[in-house]
Order: structure tokens, then sequence, then C-alpha cells
């Protein structure tokens, strides 16, 4: 079991064929990131990590 108490932000992924969108929200839900997302891994786990940097766990 994963224990929610520690996660930063919960992001939301809209996944599409060509681009993806993500919607992320704080425990408190407030939102702190909605945007186009890259249709690349390479450049998601980027967006991912700037997230984590900024915000601790990302749980998505």
């Amino acid at each position: 079991m994963f224990d929610t108490e520690d996660v930063g932000v919960f992001l939301g992924l809209d996944v599409g064929k060509s681009s993806h969108h993500g919607h992320g929200l704080t425990p408190a839900g407030k939102k702190v990131f909605d945007k186009q997302l890259p249709n690349s891994e390479p450049r998601l786990r980027a967006v991912f990590d700037k997230l984590t940097a900024k915000f601790g766990t990302v749980l998505v």
C-alpha cells in the first residue's frame, strides 16, 4: 500500500495519439500544472523530474 500523505502532486494524464495533456494538483487541491505534454518518453521524464524537484513525490 502506498501512503498518499507523502505525495506532493497528483498528476492526471489525458493520453493522445500525437500529444498528451497533464493536470497536476497538490494534496490541498491547488492547481500547479495544466499543460500539453510531449509524446516522447525522454521529454515526459524531464517534465516529471521538474515536478519532482519542485514538489516532491509525483503520483501519476
